[in-house]
């Protein structure tokens, strides 16, 4: 007689189905999902009787997934009673696979006992992903580098207790628009408790909620703080930073992962690199400029160090009030009234500048104003002071170390400008993060 043999949802061939002798029962009988054989006991005769009609089953029996037969399809496979069917997305040989697609592995009959995601691209990101339950599931947990071939490569275990393994290799789709992304503070770096982590955008950001779900900050030392989006107001460079809820703690080690390669950060604009940072945050140092009392007193671990007389901006240009943040500084800088717009004309060679804002605001010396400092508030907006108390402070001076100004008839600085991120309140600079 014949009969048809079905596993899994796959069709099988045909094949004669003969009786034994032994116990007077059938050897071998035809069920949906599996097959047995029911006498197992039968002497020798009967089962050298039998080998001739066995062979199709018994390679059915004993096939079990390799690299070389395992082509990584998404359609499942099947090798025999208590096997594992696998299922790979993206499938074997796609070409055109969307960066920000998600890479899914399912065992049908076993569990998955390692899954690998590997670019086959020095420098482009590689895979990690999640385990389900009973980990018969896998699925990616980030995005993958455009214009990148991958290789997946399956482990597992079928219920008999065998080891199979599965693979595929896809190819992602290449960006025609990319964008790129800046990270500071830079690795290895000491900065001072006022510096914000900070990645600034070539192009503008749509999709501010995927890049922010790419970002992750540590800290050696419990620090409460939030992601928050803000725009230059001079370049206009759109950047997220992560600002602490109050100034870091001296001495705690950061650790920046940005995980954005293969987002898309709107109308098909691809970032193509992660970017990673740890730093030191150095020792405290804030200085307080009173510009009504024309003084600055500066503080080292809470401890005022030295009070220098200074003279603060006009009142045609009044100094920002609120917290700054020095950006950098440099032995001798040029500055014109042409740089910042200003219509009294000035082009001066400007020695131990130490800059707080984009927009050109400087603590510096001002020999110029000799005789002013303590006094009267005399410059174009910036906070000058003798050749000898500039020169002690550009010594001391460390990017993000923090500037407060108070006693001006100006507005506090705007968030964006330079990193005046402090001048709102941190339940304000919450609401400015895309996951808020």
């Amino acid at each position: 007689m014949n009969a048809q043999l079905s596993y899994a949802g796959q069709e099988w061939v045909r094949w004669p189905v003969q009786r034994t002798t032994c116990s007077g029962r059938k050897a071998l009988s035809a069920r949906p999902k599996e097959f047995r054989t029911v006498s197992l006991e039968c002497p020798a005769r009967a089962v050298r009787a039998l080998a001739a009609i066995a062979v199709p089953i018994a390679v059915f029996a004993a096939c079990q997934f390799s690299p070389a037969t395992e082509t990584g399809s998404a359609a499942p496979h099947s090798a025999g009673p208590g096997s594992v069917g696998v299922s790979i997305t993206p499938g074997d040989g796609e070409t055109d696979v969307l960066p920000h697609g998600t890479v899914a592995v399912q065992a049908g009959y076993g569990r998955l006992v390692s899954v690998k995601v590997v670019a086959q691209r020095r420098g482009a990101a590689d895979v990690t992903g999640t385990w389900g339950s009973g980990r018969h599931t896998w699925r990616s947990q980030r995005t993958m580098t455009p214009g990148t071939g991958y290789a997946v490569s399956v482990v597992g275990r079928d219920a008999g207790g065998r080891t199979f393994t599965a693979r595929s290799v896809f190819r992602t789709r290449s960006a025609t628009r990319t964008n790129k992304a800046t990270l500071t503070p830079t690795a290895g770096s000491q900065v001072g408790v006022g510096r914000p982590v900070s990645i600034a955008f070539d192009k503008p950001v749509r999709n501010k909620a995927a890049v922010e779900r790419a970002l992750s900050v540590s800290t050696s030392v419990p620090t409460t703080g939030s992601w928050g989006w803000t725009r230059d107001p001079l370049s206009g460079i759109e950047r997220v930073d992560w600002r602490p809820e109050k100034f870091w703690a001296e001495g705690t080690k950061v650790r920046v992962r940005a995980r954005l390669s293969g987002i898309d950060t709107g109308a098909g604009r691809y970032l193509l690199h992660d970017a990673e940072s740890s730093f030191t945050v150095g020792r405290s140092r804030i200085s307080k400029v009173d510009l009504a009392k024309k003084m600055m007193t500066v503080y080292e671990q809470g401890k005022p160090i030295r009070v220098i007389p200074v003279s603060g901006g006009k009142p045609a240009y009044p100094t920002w009030n609120g917290t700054m943040v020095v950006l950098e500084r440099a032995a001798m800088v040029r500055m014109t009234s042409q740089s910042v717009n200003i219509p009294e004309p000035y082009d001066l060679n400007v020695p131990w500048a130490v800059r707080l804002t984009t927009s050109g605001t400087f603590v510096h010396a001002a020999p110029w104003n000799a005789g002013k400092f303590g006094i009267i508030n005399a410059s174009h907006g910036c906070i000058g002071m003798s050749l000898a108390d500039g020169k002690w402070f550009f010594d001391r001076a460390r990017p993000g170390d923090v500037v407060q100004v108070s006693g001006s008839s100006s507005p506090s600085m705007r968030v964006g400008n330079g990193y005046g991120d402090w001048n709102v309140t941190y339940a304000d600079w919450r609401r400015l993060s895309a996951l808020a």
